[in-house]
Parts: structure tokens; C-alpha cells; sequence
């Protein structure tokens, strides 16, 4: 697995922004992925995941109903689709891909056995 995160920018509080995540060996179909940011002086926290097979998906409570994660494995990609944002969502966002198997796991970055650069979201107010 190598991941590769891409679509940070800058945006206005309200805006949206698109993160991909693409697995450049091409396994991702074989792990769940998950998001996770982490802004200056704070822990890295847990954003959003989904499995492998049946695409379930996972979110925290501060971006559910905001935020959307999906994949398409055919392009061993990951997105993070992010609407109204927030400055508080601010941060770097990485990708991950591992073998979380329990809802709990996926909400843990220990879970998690490969990442990727991260990208970097700065929303202004």
C-alpha cells in the first residue's frame, strides 16, 4: 500500500473541499481507509471511515452530516467529500489504510497500518 492524499487548500468558512486519497500500489480494495486531521498543538482525531466490501461507513460526530467518505475501488481511491466547512476544521488530513474490525477500531488510528502525506485544509472565517 502507498497512499497518496491530495485536494487540500484554502477555502472560506461555509465552502467545500474534495480530498482523494489513491493507493498507487493498488490494494485498497483490500483494506478499510479512513481520515483522520490534525490541527497545531492538538492530537490526531479521527474524521471518517469506511470498509472494504460493503462500503460502511463511519464518522465522528463533529463532521457527520458535513462530511462523506467514499471509495471506488476500481480507481483504488478514496474521497472525502467536505461541505460546510468550518474553521475548526482545519488541519492536516491524512488517509489511512488498515484491517479495523470492529466500529470502535475504525475510529482509532491505531488500527491503521499505512498512511499517507497528508493534506493540508485551512478554513477561514
Amino acid at each position: 500500500v502507498q497512499l497518496q492524499a491530495s485536494g487540500g487548500g484554502m477555502v472560506q468558512a461555509g465552502g467545500s473541499l474534495i480530498l482523494a486519497c489513491v493507493d498507487t500500489a493498488g490494494t485498497f480494495s483490500s483494506y478499510g481507509a479512513g481520515w483522520f486531521r490534525q490541527s497545531p498543538g492538538k492530537e490526531r482525531e479521527f474524521v471518517a471511515a469506511i470498509s472494504m466490501f460493503h462500503g460502511r461507513t463511519y464518522y465522528s460526530d463533529s463532521v457527520k452530516g458535513r462530511f462523506t467518505i467514499s471509495r471506488v475501488d476500481v480507481q483504488n481511491t478514496v474521497y472525502l467529500q467536505m461541505n460546510s466547512l468550518k474553521p475548526e476544521d482545519t488541519g492536516v488530513y491524512y488517509c489511512a489504510a488498515g484491517a479495523p474490525i470492529s466500529p470502535d477500531a475504525f475510529r482509532s488510528y491505531t488500527a491503521y497500518d499505512y498512511w499517507g502525506q497528508g493534506t493540508l485544509v485551512t478554513v477561514s472565517s
